[in-house]
């Protein structure tokens, strides 16, 4: 997520974005923060004067985490990103403001999550305070944001009451996963107690991507970002739809950053190995496709039209809501998506309602 470093043919690369000692974006994720920020004003979004926009991917950086993740980088040498740097509630407040976002949803970015090296209590301890400072800025600006509470996952019986604690107490709005933590996807049976408590909670459970500790070298000179992020969200939905985690957990409500990563393109694919397996309706009840339509996908950096075409046959639109990635992508991403013909229904489904059927409470 930070500023890069020159290669020898002149590109930058993203010193911040190897393996699970990374931070997260590269190049194009700094111009997106710096450049795109601009946006359109609230004004401009169905031609309201209010914000209407609700935003299911907005990352935050309570005080102590962002010391703990600058210190993370300088020990590595990582040069930082401007747009985390620069993070404050109250320039956060303004972005949306400017951009017609009237709620956005409060996420802890990615690698590495909460998890910094520290001893599993010293994971859950920070996890707790992550989501207290989140909970706060929803006490101070009332309607203004969500909670997608983050977990540190390195303690099952710990993660559980952290479950509790953030539902019962902060009222959040969902849980926040990675998609892989150290080399396990969700499907893994470690996860299984997290999964069942979350599905008896009829959870909204929205998972964000990292580059896997499995896989940083296999970004064949390009930022591992580009190429790993969206594929770990392809295996971790891969690995809760051939374990039977989809048809086992039918009350937990998934969201999937990115549009479902490489899902759109994959799919077909997946359709051709298991699709006509046997026992097909034991871990797929709707067949591969299906499953993967039941799902709900964000639209952060993925509203290239190529990408937003793949995701529409998919799925229907009332199963995608609208994501930025801010600060490491601009608020003013809606604009690219009123550019591809969508109906003002399609428009205004992605916009809000589908996040208000997920969470009815920000319902305006």
């Amino acid at each position: 997520m930070n500023i890069w470093n020159r290669t020898s043919r002149g590109h930058r690369s993203c010193p911040t974005c190897y393996g699970p000692s990374a931070s997260r974006r590269g190049f194009l994720a700094g111009v997106g923060a710096l450049g795109l920020a601009s946006a359109i004003p609230a004004a401009a979004v169905y031609g309201q004067t209010r914000p209407a926009l609700i935003d299911t991917h907005l990352h935050f950086y309570p005080p102590e985490y962002q010391k703990l993740w600058l210190g993370y980088e300088d020990a590595r040498k990582q040069p930082h990103f401007p747009g985390q740097v620069a993070w404050t509630r109250e320039k956060l407040v303004e972005d949306m403001d400017r951009n017609g976002i009237r709620t956005g949803i409060l996420s802890i970015a990615s690698t590495p999550g909460v998890w910094f090296d520290l001893a599993p209590a010293e994971a859950g301890r920070l996890a707790r305070a992550c989501n207290e400072y989140a909970a706060e800025m929803m006490r101070d600006h009332p309607g203004r944001f969500g909670l997608f509470a983050t977990l540190s996952m390195l303690d099952i019986d710990a993660t559980l009451k952290e479950i509790e604690y953030a539902f019962d107490t902060l009222k959040a709005d969902g849980i926040g996963l990675q998609s892989s933590y150290g080399n396990k996807w969700l499907g893994n049976v470690a996860y299984k107690p997290v999964l069942e408590e979350l599905n008896r909670r009829k959870a909204v459970v929205y998972v964000h991507p990292l580059v896997a500790s499995c896989c940083s070298a296999l970004s064949v000179g390009t930022f591992p970002a580009v190429i790993e992020v969206p594929h770990d969200t392809t295996r971790t939905v891969t690995s809760l739809l051939l374990n039977g985690s989809f048809a086992r957990y039918r009350d937990i409500k998934w969201l999937f950053s990115h549009a479902g990563g490489t899902i759109p393109m994959m799919a077909g694919r997946i359709d051709s190995f298991y699709g006509a397996r046997p026992d097909l309706k034991q871990f797929a009840p709707e067949g591969i496709e299906g499953e993967l339509r039941r799902l709900h996908y964000d639209t952060a950096n993925a509203t290239f039209a190529p990408s937003m075409a793949a995701l529409l046959k998919l799925v229907p639109p009332s199963q995608i809501t609208y994501g930025t990635d801010y600060p490491y992508f601009g608020l003013g991403q809606f604009e690219q998506l009123q550019k591809l013909g969508l109906s003002t229904g399609d428009l205004d489904a992605i916009g809000h309602k589908n996040a208000t059927r997920l969470v009815p409470r920000l319902q305006a």
